[in-house]
């Protein structure tokens, strides 16, 4: 079988979650190569090293490993701060190759930064290349709220040279493939759609009482959970919002915004938003969670609310789901693909403190929806296990970029005039 090398320059898939940068994509790196290893393929993940006593090579299960390689200075360096240290971090993953003797079939580069280290060493080692963004610059821009929350225009014209490089782009929904083609001509022919995934045997009903009781959580009342980084985008402060509104209509809440870091410039901004709204009694800030322990707190909520303004996937609500709990979910990106309105939850415009309240006291309210709405919520987390999504990217590794029935792989394309053409298959 083919060896995959998994370009994840920023997301180490062992980092703890909700903490800086850690978050969704760094589960789908890790859940992904470990499910492609279980499937008979060879995946090396490429990160870069943030801390000296990190081994080099962590083995993931069967057939996957991590690699950490040195780039810079050997700490955590914010993800803005990263491009710089591209090229070394480049050359020092083409080293490890060399050294090693280790010949890739394949690139599979995650975000922009993964994807400028993808497109040189696709250039290197003459083998195709499949990039996913998780995240575009261009559509952040068009949620940005201020200045300092736009992308800047590196990230964009990086971002339309990896999509007319690359051989193939993943898309999570078919409004991500939408948005690759609007905001950055990519050719439809070279985009497929292969969904995130959930671990269903991690993420799975529990009962709420006792996970009450081990959380030390009122055993009565209602609970809302927010799980993911503090950043504007994530629209925490829209939530906060919603809590003072149904607060003042007589519907009592408690809610749990589960990671981030505490002393950021976010984290200190929303603490101090849920001061100023008289909302220290309601609200609890629980900073990083370890994931293995997300479980119980999804199983100790009601419900699960992702007020994002943006979210190309929305990992959060299909783990909620899994849990067999409904979620209330801004109508933005993926997030109006991975709830089901008015069947798994509810869905809200994003940025709309009034309508979430809405949502919120309608189900809040509802014992019997909330039911509901969690049966079929967890029915349809089923689809999504990592086996399945495995065995997607597999068949579309090799329907894509392989002969059929042989190892040898097929020429890489790219787009030129709109219409695919085909390149050789020697390094550019």
């Amino acid at each position: 079988m083919y060896r995959v090398a998994m370009i994840s320059m920023h997301g180490c898939p062992l980092a703890r979650l909700g903490e800086k940068d850690a978050g969704g994509m760094n589960v789908y790196v890790r859940e992904l190569s470990r499910a492609l290893g279980a499937a008979g393929l060879q995946v090396d993940v490429f990160t870069r090293c943030q801390d000296y006593s990190t081994t080099q090579i962590v083995e993931l299960g069967p057939g996957a490993r991590v690699v950490h390689i040195e780039a810079g200075a050997v700490q955590y360096i914010d993800k803005r701060q990263l491009f710089p240290i591209l090229p070394e971090f480049t050359e020092r993953v083409d080293a490890f190759r060399r050294e090693t003797g280790v010949h890739y079939d394949l690139i599979h580069s995650h975000y922009w930064l993964s994807g400028w280290s993808g497109m040189a060493l696709r250039r290197e080692w003459g083998v195709p290349l499949v990039h996913m963004f998780h995240t575009l610059g261009a559509l952040k821009n068009t949620v940005a709220r201020s200045a300092s929350e736009r992308e800047p225009a590196l990230r964009t014209s990086t971002e339309r040279e990896i999509v007319h490089t690359t051989d193939l782009l993943i898309a999570a929904n078919r409004l991500e493939k939408q948005d690759l083609q609007r905001y950055y001509s990519a050719a439809a022919r070279r985009i497929a759609i292969v969904p995130c995934g959930v671990d269903i045997e991690l993420f799975h009903p529990l009962a709420q009482g006792e996970a009450r009781m081990l959380l030390n959580l009122p055993a009565v009342g209602n609970i809302l959970l927010f799980v993911g980084r503090l950043e504007p985008i994530k629209g925490v402060d829209v939530l906060l919002d919603a809590l003072c509104h149904i607060a003042r209509d007589g519907c009592n809440a408690l809610a749990l915004i589960a990671g981030g870091d505490l002393d950021s410039p976010e984290g200190q901004r929303l603490r101090s938003i849920a001061e100023e709204l008289g909302l220290q009694e309601r609200v609890r800030f629980l900073g990083p969670v370890e994931q293995r322990n997300l479980p119980y707190f999804y199983a100790a909520a009601n419900v699960c609310v992702v007020p994002s303004f943006y979210e190309s996937f929305g990992m959060v609500a299909i783990e909620a789901m899994a849990c067999g709990r409904p979620v209330i979910a801004s109508r933005a990106g993926g997030l109006q693909f991975t709830v089901h309105h008015g069947k798994t939850g509810l869905l809200v415009p994003p940025g709309d403190s009034l309508a979430l309240a809405e949502a919120l006291a309608r189900l809040l309210a509802d014992e019997k929806l909330q039911a509901r709405m969690g049966r079929a919520a967890l029915t349809e987390a089923q689809r999504y296990s990592w086996a399945r999504v495995a065995e997607t990217v597999a068949a579309v590794y090799a329907s894509r970029l392989f002969r059929v029935g042989a190892r040898a792989r097929a020429p890489a394309t790219a787009v030129k005039g709109g219409e695919e053409q085909c390149l050789p298959t020697t390094p550019n």
